[in-house]
């Protein structure tokens, strides 16, 4: 059986790093669990030794200073990949859990699809009123720009990965480059599929119902910054990308409710109805789009607190790279202006 070294990055994850050590530590595919403590100033480090006297698996290492020109991220994945003896390296974010057969499942996946790259987008776990109305409604919209479909047609340059379920066999990531052909990418999981595809191997990209679950964010703040740090890239990276989708996603019926809440009189009676009739057009189209991209319909009733708080975070997006640099877990990384 092929063994797979599971990779964790890990930065101040004390609520998450027990439950995703856990989940793979019960899967025979996994021949090792290697967390790489990147500098936590919480009780990370406090947890990876009690759960390293309990799974033989599991092996830590820190990482002690970020080099310059690196993403923390990256260069702890880096580390973890120079430790690793699978021939498969699946790396994973602490905030992920993976499901009871998910190692399996991405070895016969592999194996059916002759893929050197499988990666899942996970299950995702909402709790808070924030979460509901955005996440659900943020990858709807990527669901358009990242067809599973075209992203593992060999025959075409789309290419896409997620970072919180990605495979790699270890001779086409050495052959790409890997993390230190990346070292600088703050979607360091997309830029490596594109790097695998262009080197001539396939990737294999579909929907992780099932296999993997994750609560991305645990406040309001976190998914802001998080947001805010990857939307402008995963638009295309322009200042016409960031545009377009701010035109796609508001509905033109808004504002002919709030025309006609202004301008009264019966003028403005008929622009609300026009307004609402449009609005209720555009809930069951997102109806559709929960649907097909498996979320529950009943994310239908946060489709205006969805629409606004998405422009919020595509505009303060594009303004960070405006500004040139992005905050994620206390640190400040330079990126390309717009």
């Amino acid at each position: 059986m092929p063994q797979i070294s599971a990779i964790i990055p890990a930065r101040n994850e004390e609520d998450n790093i027990e439950a995703c050590v856990a989940s793979l530590a019960t899967q025979p595919e996994i021949a090792e669990i290697i967390v790489v403590n990147d500098q936590s100033t919480d009780r990370t480090g406090e947890m990876l030794a009690r759960l390293s006297r309990t799974v033989p698996k599991l092996k830590i290492l820190e990482s002690t200073s970020l080099p310059a020109g690196w993403i923390g991220k990256n260069h702890a994945a880096w580390l973890g990949a120079q430790a690793a003896n699978g021939d498969w390296l699946l790396f994973t974010d602490a905030d992920t859990v993976h499901l009871p057969g998910s190692a399996r499942h991405a070895l016969d996946d592999a194996h059916n699809f002759d893929a050197a790259l499988v990666s899942y987008s996970p299950e995702q776990i909402t709790r808070s009123i924030a979460e509901r109305a955005l996440i659900p409604f943020v990858y709807c919209c990527l669901a358009r720009k990242f067809d599973f479909a075209r992203v593992n047609d060999p025959s075409l340059p789309d290419a896409a990965a997620n970072g919180q379920f990605l495979m790699i066999y270890r001779d086409a990531y050495e052959k790409a480059g890997g993390h230190l052909a990346v070292a600088n990418a703050v979607l360091e999981d997309v830029a490596l599929a594109r790097l695998v595809k262009q080197s001539g191997s396939r990737l294999h990209f579909a929907s992780g119902q099932g296999i993997a679950q994750t609560r991305m964010y645990r406040s309001f703040a976190a998914m802001w910054q998080g947001w805010t740090k990857n939307l402008y890239l995963l638009l295309g990276g322009t200042r016409k990308g960031i545009l377009q989708e701010l035109l796609l996603a508001f509905p033109p019926a808004i504002f002919l409710i709030a025309a006609g809440i202004i301008m009264r009189g019966s003028a403005g009676l008929w622009l609300d109805a026009l307004g609402i009739l449009w609005l209720v057009g555009c809930h069951i189209a997102y109806g559709r789009e929960l649907r097909r991209n498996r979320y529950s319909t009943r994310f239908i009733i946060y489709y205006v607190p969805g629409v606004c708080l998405y422009a919020a975070v595509v505009a303060a997006s594009g303004w960070k790279y405006w500004r040139g640099k992005v905050l994620w877990k206390g640190r400040e990384y330079p990126v390309g202006k717009l």
